[in-house]
């Protein structure tokens, strides 16, 4: 594993940890001010929430008084770009949650990780995943 793949599993532990435990002034740091989050919806459309509509959501977690979420996660991939790179993630924040599939998209910016788009989609069931191609008949 490259220094910078282990940069970008401790900026996603990061990630995890302050988000997890609504920690907002720390979350503001770690995303970019035009994030797109996007989530596939249960009717099959997809749903794109900004950083402040994002943060909304969590902050008012916190001040309702939630439990903090689950740090769960698993990185399964890190693709690497030049200033910037993509994490494949499980990620089940807690056990009352579906667990989800998340596509982190990151840049490095002034040294820094941050996090410019997620999407998230349902944990698939892995007995029935056969593959996105058809077999071949030839």
């Amino acid at each position: 594993m490259s220094n910078s793949q282990q940069e970008i599993i401790a900026f996603i532990d990061k990630l995890a940890e302050a988000g997890s435990n609504y920690r907002m002034d720390e979350m503001e740091g770690l995303y970019t001010d035009d994030l797109g989050f996007l989530v596939l919806m249960p009717d099959g459309g997809i749903a794109r929430f900004s950083k402040s509509e994002m943060f909304a959501e969590f902050r008012s977690r916190r001040d309702a008084g939630e439990e903090p979420l689950s740090t769960e996660k698993q990185v399964l991939h890190i693709e690497e770009e030049e200033d910037g790179a993509t994490a494949i993630l499980y990620r089940r924040m807690s056990p009352k949650a579906a667990a989800a599939f998340y596509e982190l998209r990151l840049k490095c910016i002034g040294g820094s990780w941050k996090v410019a788009g997620e999407t998230v989609v349902p944990w698939p069931d892995l007995t029935t995943v056969t593959g996105f191609l058809p077999p071949r008949e030839r």
